[in-house]
């Protein structure tokens, strides 16, 4: 028998897996790819332009993390609080799970190996590059701002192992102050 902990768990890592593809959408719909224009001799350029355009993948990348890490954070926190420093656990896998396939999803979705295409271009083409995170420290987003929301609410938070101070019943004497 799968315990509730567990059943929430995966459910947690489908939602995680659901948000980062989702991500992926929105990743290669919103990046404008660089293209490199195929000259006579087998070589190709771009331009200035272009060459900052490889940036603009890996911003959107981070950006698709920053809001899904967030989101993955408050409900890592929401339904795993109870359990204590591992919901951290809970949280990163989570947040680095949606990363891994917001990548696979934007690079399948994009238009695929840039050689093969290029190989297969003439004179004159216009070639878009491939829709990849080439800094790979961008993956570090997901996981990190997942874990930003948990350590957020456990020290901001209530502690539930600290009883609240009772109030006095009003008519009833105050209860003596600790000399």
């Amino acid at each position: 028998m799968i315990s509730t902990d567990a059943r929430r768990f995966g459910a947690f890592l489908a939602l995680a897996l659901g948000l980062g593809a989702l991500a992926g959408v929105v990743w290669w719909r919103v990046t404008d790819l660089p293209t490199f224009r195929v000259v006579t001799g087998g070589g190709a350029v771009t331009s200035e332009r272009g060459l900052a355009g490889y940036i603009a993948a890996d911003a959107w990348f981070v950006v698709c993390g920053v809001v899904a890490g967030l989101v993955l954070g408050v409900l890592a926190w929401r339904w795993f609080s109870r359990a204590g420093w591992p919901v951290v656990l809970v949280a990163v896998v989570g947040g680095s799970a949606a990363g891994l396939v917001c990548w696979l999803v934007g690079y399948e979705l994009g238009p695929g190996a840039f050689d093969v295409r290029l190989a297969a271009a003439r004179p004159g083409d216009e070639v878009p590059v491939e829709l990849t995170v080439r800094a790979q420290v961008a993956l570090a987003v997901w996981p990190l701002l997942a874990v930003v929301p948990v350590l957020l609410a456990s020290s901001l938070g209530r502690d539930p192992e600290v009883e609240a101070p009772e109030e006095p019943v009003s008519g009833s004497p105050a209860p003596p102050s600790p000399a």
